[in-house]
């Protein structure tokens, strides 16, 4: 009987040592995600105002938000009627680094594999 109920405490023990980590451990799971959701929605934010910061090359009034594959299409000079070139900006912050899809962009600019068409709507 005293083994039976020894091995029952050990068990419930056991278990419940178990319960508390599983708990903790998620607990933390969502903590860090809930940081690295605002850190994500942060990078956003502060990609859409980078033309209005002192360090951007280029006139805000030239760019171009996309967001997607690439951040920027800067038309250099277009505020004062003409254009120059039209350049290609990614926002990194920190370490970042470009994505594959990125670098497939950089690649097919660099190669020249860009063009302007004109999509006419039929009447």
């Amino acid at each position: 009987m005293t083994w039976l109920l020894v091995s029952s405490i050990l068990l419930n023990l056991i278990l419940g040592l178990l319960v508390a980590y599983l708990v903790t451990r998620r607990r933390r799971a969502v903590r860090e995600a809930v940081k690295q959701s605002r850190r994500s929605i942060l990078g956003q934010v502060v990609e859409q105002v980078v033309p209005l910061m002192g360090f951007f090359p280029f006139n805000p009034r030239d760019a171009r938000f996309l967001g997607s594959p690439i951040d920027f299409v800067v038309f250099d000079g277009l505020s004062r009627g003409e254009v120059r070139r039209i350049v290609f900006v990614e926002v990194k912050t920190g370490r970042g680094r470009l994505n594959g899809v990125e670098r497939r962009v950089r690649r097919a600019v660099e190669e020249g594999r860009v063009e302007f068409i004109t999509v006419r709507v039929p009447a």
